[in-house]
């Protein structure tokens, strides 16, 4: 009975936070007055998780007032340059906060051409690395705090963190390895698809009923066969939204190509869903 109450009184919690994400970069990897693609989870006010971490990002989360001692882990869906490209510049400045505690940093796994996340991390920080001079912050005897990366498989996998859930799958994002991350907090669910073309189909049920759904939109809907083998046309959007039963769609890691096409490209996804639409900016906060 006693741990009736105790699973009870802990869903009771769950359900009682606050929980918000916030938009730090919604651009991809061309000269932008949008950051590149980055995100922030809120949990009852705290900065939990950083998704992605692209250029102008650094800058964001300042202006955004989050914490890097309050992070329980940094969520990478490819490494790609416009997603990682000033993840060593939170490194560095965690050595002049007050945070101790290991940072947990989870990737996909890698192929000929892209080093899996652990990897990754060894050629910027390591011993042999980019920035050898930081080489200790990848061991225990790192000088801030250490850093303990997670490689995770195209599998769905579930990982929890502190009070909530982060679950992983891999989508097909050309020859890159590349993942898609869905974050429970007690009844909320927020899903963020990366770059992905969803052409292996496996965000449907992996999004069903989420709260809100951000999709890279970074091509319009009559885009080259290279880009359509890479990213998400906006009527193959509007269906995983809809087949998903999301709630809320947010178009993000947005392109010229495709900033060009927004009314046009929403009109596509109005046919096709009927939920809330939002195009989004820099440093926008959403409410699931």
């Amino acid at each position: 009975m006693l741990k009736v109450f105790a699973f009870l009184a802990f869903a009771l919690l769950l359900n009682g936070s606050e929980v918000r994400v916030q938009v730090l970069g919604s651009g991809g990897p061309e000269l932008s007055k949008r950051a590149s693609s980055g995100y922030i989870v809120w949990i009852d006010g705290k900065s939990k998780l950083l998704i992605d971490c692209g250029g102008g990002t650094f800058l964001r989360f300042t202006q955004s007032g989050a914490r890097l001692e309050d992070l329980n882990a940094i969520l990478l869906t490819h490494n790609h340059i416009d997603h990682t490209a000033d993840l060593t510049a939170f490194m560095k400045a965690g050595f002049f906060t007050q945070r101790t505690e290991a940072l947990h940093i989870y990737g996909a796994s890698g192929s000929q051409i892209f080093p899996a996340t652990d990897i990754f991390l060894k050629r910027l920080l390591g011993e042999n690395g980019a920035y050898a001079y930081m080489s200790d912050m990848l061991t225990p005897q790192s000088s801030s705090f250490e850093i303990l990366p997670h490689v995770l498989s195209r599998k769905s996998t579930t990982t929890l963190l502190g009070d909530y859930q982060v679950q992983s799958i891999g989508v097909h994002h050309g020859i890159v390895p590349a993942l898609a991350y869905r974050i429970n907090v007690g009844d909320k669910s927020i899903v963020f698809t990366g770059d992905t073309n969803n052409k292996d189909k496996s965000l449907e049920n992996f999004a069903h009923n989420a709260d809100i759904l951000i999709a890279d939109f970074a091509i319009p809907e009559a885009a080259d066969e290279m880009a359509k083998n890479l990213h998400i046309q906006p009527s193959a959007i509007a269906r995983l939204a809809s087949e998903s039963k999301t709630k809320h769609l947010v178009l993000s890691h947005i392109m010229k190509r495709s900033e060009s096409k927004i009314d046009e490209s929403i009109a596509i996804i109005e046919k096709l869903y009927q939920g809330e639409i939002t195009v989004a900016q820099d440093l926008i906060i959403l409410k699931p």
